[in-house]
């Protein structure tokens, strides 16, 4: 593992162009093609929008815990612990603090830990200030969120 990301929602077309860009401008490479885990997204698109052009999308049948990997031109492929978009924000930031420190030496098993993470029962804020939260397929946006704010998603 190379650090881990934790997404806003499990809609992968509505996740992953951020994530590809992010990924792009802090490594200084040109992503290809992005590998996850079906178990982890509600839909997948085979093609994602990136920085003018389309990356290809491809899905890993076993999933457990839930990865994504990033594949490069002449570069080591990035493979990054998907935590679940409903899991609370202290036991996120926590899987994000380890994985960010070192993952050498991680069992499957602390992984596979990491990524049944609790569910938040609070909704935590969007970049743009609003709550949302998945429900069954729906979706319900509410209003800002005063009593914390919390940074875009970004791989650690």
């Amino acid at each position: 593992m190379d650090g881990a990301w934790w997404p806003y929602s499990r809609d992968a077309a509505a996740e992953l162009p951020a994530l590809i860009a992010a990924v792009d401008q802090r490594l200084g490479r040109t992503t290809l093609l992005v590998g996850v885990s079906r178990v982890a997204w509600r839909r997948v698109p085979s093609r994602i929008p990136a920085r003018g052009r389309q990356v290809r999308v491809g899905c890993f049948r076993h999933g457990t815990p839930p990865v994504i990997v990033l594949f490069f031109a002449a570069h080591r492929p990035v493979a990054l612990l998907v935590i679940p978009s409903d899991t609370a924000v202290g036991p996120a930031e926590a899987a994000l603090k380890l994985t960010a420190q070192d993952t050498t030496g991680l069992s499957i098993d602390t992984l596979h830990g990491l990524a049944h993470l609790p569910p938040d029962p609070v909704p935590r804020a969007r970049v743009d200030g609003s709550t949302r939260r998945e429900n069954e397929g729906g979706s319900v946006t509410g209003q800002p969120d005063q009593s914390f704010a919390r940074q875009p998603a970004k791989p650690h």
